[in-house]
């Protein structure tokens, strides 16, 4: 335990480093929300009819952008960890007396916890400046949807960061995975509205699994049994990215 709250405090150090990137990991997906949203919310009148109901674009789009903020923060973590290997900081790690997944462990906790605090900035801000129906009864829940999902695809991106060589490589690898699942996904529309090809994609992506997750505990929406499913199907997508992270580590493919 000792040695996952060292590697939690390299991190905060790391963060609180720069205001400019504490800002934008607190406040950024809070702008996306209020000019995205708030355009887009405008420009579609009554927004879409889910469940029987109308529901406003911003409200719709608030589980879009928690999720979206969890992948970004992923793509941060992972990509200190591609910068920590190339400049050999990370091998200086591997001599440490802790485990592979106590590492792994502490880089994503602090980063969590740091997702925490902005889907609560997010959430709470959304609901007072935009009229958001938060069902606050379900923000718990909520917010473990976005410990998980920020620790899902930081474990799936650190494979990416312990086995690719080369900086523009890797940014490559990030950008188009990241352009790829974010438009196949229910971030940005119903996917009931999308054609039947983008309909079967979408629905085998963990990033619609996510973001269902997150747009039943915030709002309310979604089928009870659809989304218990989802939930369990980015349970078990964490725990396989897991074992994979490690075994890349354990399998010395950060040489």
């Amino acid at each position: 335990m000792t040695m996952v709250l060292a590697v939690m405090y390299r991190e905060f150090r790391i963060r609180t480093s720069s205001l400019t990137w504490l800002f934008y990991d607190l406040f950024v997906p809070l702008m996306y929300l209020l000019l995205f949203g708030l355009g887009f919310d405008r420009a579609m009148g009554q927004g879409f009819e889910l469940q029987g109901a109308p529901v406003a674009y911003n409200a719709f789009f608030l589980a879009g952008v928690l999720s979206m903020a969890c992948f970004g923060i992923a793509i941060n973590t992972s990509y200190g960890l591609f910068v920590d290997r190339d400049n050999g900081i990370f091998y200086e790690f591997l001599t440490y007396p802790m485990t592979r997944g106590e590492y792994l462990i502490g880089k994503i906790l602090f980063n969590s916890c740091l997702s925490v605090v902005q889907s609560l900035l997010t959430i709470s801000l959304g609901a007072l400046l935009l009229d958001i129906p938060v069902v606050w009864r379900l923000l718990p829940l909520a917010l473990a949807g976005v410990v998980l999902g920020t620790a899902g695809w930081f474990f799936f991106l650190s494979t990416f960061a312990l086995r690719i060589r080369r900086n523009d490589v890797f940014n490559t690898v990030l950008n188009v995975v990241y352009f790829l699942l974010m438009f196949a996904s229910s971030m940005f529309y119903p996917l009931d509205r999308a054609p039947s090809w983008l309909r079967a994609i979408s629905f085998a992506n963990p990033l619609t699994w996510h973001t269902d997750v997150l747009r039943a505990t915030t709002i309310g929406v979604g089928v009870q049994s659809s989304v218990a499913v989802e939930a369990a199907m980015f349970a078990l997508f964490l725990l396989v990215s897991f074992g994979f992270a490690v075994r890349t580590l354990k399998e010395g493919a950060v040489r």
